[in-house]
């Protein structure tokens, strides 16, 4: 990929910086250029990007694999003291528990480290360039090695951002794609009949990882409800016509859907709700304790 030879055109439509691109990342960034009419430049290494971020208005920097993820945060904090709200995807080979946190606490768009889903991928960088609630969209409340509170906009795209920064945990991968599944449907739902999908509600999110297990929990603003009452989910379809919901949910104006909590119960160990309906926990059991029993190594600012 080359860099455009003038700058000055690339105010003209969105434009996004990467860094150092890597075959894989080059084609489909060449892909989702052509399809979205976006303007792209590339710079060789993060002191490069740095300069021409200085001289040049961008709306998204994609870092480059063979920087670590605490090179990538550092080029972040440098940036932002000249261009504040500029996004950013970390893209890295080197990462550590305490990259993630970091990154949720500085408002880094996305996270992903290799391997990673070259369809997930190109998703990402489409909603960090056309997002318009993002850099209040996850607000971290408090991060310890063991435990990150958070609070997440009522939007379905901060849903699917959030679920990509939890895959970048140090659970096992059969394991982490059942939480984050789990944990995404749940959220979704929070969302939508709890915070009715109003970018203005935000639901709270509890991470808590021990050597045994793994439990998530998502509290919604809403006044709660009784599992036995909602004839939208899969959950209630009588034995025989699993997608009898299907039907409510239409008549009632509601997405596609209504398999979340039906899903969550198989995914995870136990799904618990509380009294009223709107506060639940996901526990996933681990075979094993492994050597990163977090998402964090230690306490951060």
């Amino acid at each position: 990929m080359a860099a455009p030879t003038d700058l000055s055109a690339l105010a003209i439509r969105k434009t996004m910086l990467v860094v150092d691109p890597q075959r894989r990342v080059n084609q489909l960034l060449k892909r989702l250029v052509l399809q979205e009419g976006w303007n792209l430049a590339d710079v060789q290494n993060n002191e490069s990007a740095l300069s021409i971020v200085r001289e040049n208005s961008f709306d998204l920097v994609i870092t480059g694999q063979r920087t670590s993820g605490r090179q990538d945060l550092d080029l972040l904090r440098k940036i932002r003291s000249v261009r504040p709200h500029i996004r950013m995807i970390i893209l890295t080979d080197r990462k550590t528990p305490e990259d993630i946190i970091a990154s949720l606490q500085h408002d880094v768009f996305s996270f992903f480290s290799t391997p990673f889903s070259g369809e997930y991928f190109m998703h990402m960088v489409r909603l960090a360039m056309i997002e318009p609630y993002w850099d209040d969209g996850i607000e971290v409340i408090a991060a310890t090695p063991k435990w990150i509170r958070l609070l997440a906009r009522c939007t379905a795209d901060t849903a699917s951002r959030l679920m990509q920064f939890l895959r970048q945990s140090s659970l096992p991968e059969a394991e982490k794609d059942a939480v984050a599944c789990a944990a995404h449907e749940i959220l979704l739902n929070a969302m939508e009949h709890g915070g009715n999908f109003d970018p203005n509600q935000y639901v709270e999110i509890g991470y808590l990882r021990t050597k045994r297990e793994l439990a998530c929990r998502v509290k919604d603003p809403g006044k709660g409800f009784s599992l036995e009452e909602l004839r939208h989910a899969a959950l209630n379809s009588p034995p025989g016509d699993l997608f009898a919901h299907m039907r409510i949910r239409e008549e009632q104006g509601l997405r596609d859907g209504g398999f979340g909590i039906l899903m969550a119960t198989k995914l995870v160990d136990e799904v618990i709700y509380g009294e009223q309906g709107n506060d639940v926990i996901l526990v996933k059991y681990l075979d094993s304790p492994t050597a990163e029993p977090n998402l964090g190594g230690k306490p951060l600012d």
